[in-house]
């Protein structure tokens, strides 16, 4: 069962089947985000899903930064990412044109943030997950 679908800008249709959700500076005792901490986050945030789905390709969807404060502190500017952390596990058919479709499909697991607690959807969709090129980034495997 799918959580929801997802039309990509090349027309393939991928299904959300799991989706992790967390604060983005959730837990934080020290600091203030800036470049530093949030490159940490980024690539934690890839290490974890590459360890919590062994299985399938990771890829990382770039987040936006903002810059509300221009005064710099210890570590630099602050520099805000997103407030929400996703991981999502897609599926689609499979890549390789010769496989046979009953048998096959692709599967790519998703990093991303997001500003809100919404799961991604048909047009409501985040832009940047739309724009995924499944086909360079997907593995096939066989039911």
């Amino acid at each position: 069962m799918s959580l929801s679908q997802i039309v990509l800008s090349s027309g393939r249709s991928i299904e959300l089947t799991e989706l992790r959700m967390s604060s983005t500076y959730g837990g934080m005792l020290e600091g203030y985000p800036c470049k530093p901490i949030n490159d940490i986050k980024v690539r934690g945030l890839q290490r974890q899903a590459e360890r919590a789905f062994p299985s399938t390709p990771v890829h990382l969807v770039l987040p936006s930064r903002e810059y509300p404060d221009q005064t710099a502190g210890a570590f630099g500017p602050v520099e805000v990412l997103p407030s929400v952390t996703c991981i999502g596990v897609f599926r689609s058919t499979a890549v390789a044109p010769q496989l046979d479709p009953v048998l096959h499909r692709s599967a790519l697991t998703v990093v991303w943030f997001q500003t809100g607690l919404d799961v991604p959807s048909g047009e409501d969709a985040d832009p940047a997950l739309c724009r995924i090129h499944w086909e360079e980034v997907a593995q096939d495997y066989e039911l």
